[in-house]
């Protein structure tokens, strides 16, 4: 049996997917906080269990029967490596053969202050004796493609980034590769730097919205401070727009570029360019 926590979400939903074209739906296992908003996995077969990270004894009882587990990172930032930690201990007594985690492009080095919490469930990992591989994502290119339409809408698209390279991917990409993890042999201990193909800076990543969009939009570079308060003008809360504001700026740093194409060889094949993701993004 295999269980995906987070199955709810978008990349659980996608990583269910990936697997369903694989093994029969009786041998997946959905663990998600609220059931009733699962219906549809369950009309497919799979077995959705209610699981909250906050809960232990839930996760006690979603993970009966699991060979292997998905644990895919909270959205709860700063109670992160709590709930991870519920979850590793859960997954121990269950006596899983492998827990997968889906942790943050080089967690050990990034300058990213998300990083921290999920070096920190790493390093829980590490210290579980649980059978583990880490798949450090990095950026979605949805988390770009999200803010074309105010991009269009104003003319301008806000970041501070400056020049710094990104390789994203489309989030499908990251779902077939914990998908193939999940489904086959692994090394205890592996840890996998997952990013796209091609990168882009993200003036190259506005020149393409513009040229496909037929619309006049430029990238606007704002310092840390600035971009934070332009987030919390959208209406963004404060610790959000912080964290977001942070992120960019360690894209100046590297922290969202790597070019060992990883998670293309993992998967098989090419991951998704960005400027088809900015096409789908266009089309609606």
């Amino acid at each position: 049996m295999i269980v995906v926590t987070g199955a709810s979400g978008q990349l659980g939903k996608l990583v269910i997917q990936f697997l369903l074209e694989k093994i029969p739906a009786s041998e997946i296992i959905a663990a998600v906080r609220n059931p009733e908003k699962s219906k549809e996995l369950a009309e497919l077969g799979v077995q959705v269990r209610q699981a909250d990270y906050n809960d232990p004894a839930s996760l006690n009882q979603a993970f009966k029967g699991a060979e292997k587990i998905l644990l895919i990172s909270s959205n709860e930032i700063g109670q992160r490596t709590a709930q991870h930690s519920a979850v590793i201990a859960a997954a121990k007594q269950a006596e899983v053969k492998v827990i997968a985690y889906t942790s943050v492009l080089k967690a050990d080095t990034s300058p990213l202050a998300l990083a921290g919490e999920h070096l920190e469930t790493e390093q829980a990992l590490k210290a579980s004796g649980v059978p583990f591989v880490i798949l450090r994502n990095g950026w979605y290119t949805e988390n770009y493609t999200a803010s074309i339409p105010a991009a269009l809408a104003h003319n301008a698209f806000l970041g501070s980034a400056g020049d710094g390279k990104i390789a994203s991917a489309a989030r499908k990409d990251y779902a077939a590769a914990a998908a193939t993890v999940l489904l086959n042999p692994v090394i205890s201990g592996s840890i996998y730097e997952l990013a796209g193909d091609d990168t882009y800076t993200l003036a190259e990543f506005v020149n393409e919205i513009a040229k496909q969009s037929g619309k006049a939009v430029s990238y606007v570079n704002l310092s840390q401070d600035e971009f934070a308060a332009a987030l919390e003008g959208a209406g963004l809360p404060k610790p959000f727009a912080a964290l977001i504001a942070d992120s960019d700026v360690g894209v100046s740093k590297g922290a969202l570029f790597d070019d060992s194409h990883q998670l293309s060889k993992l998967i098989g094949y090419s991951t998704q360019p960005y400027s088809t993701s900015i096409k789908i993004a266009l089309q609606g």
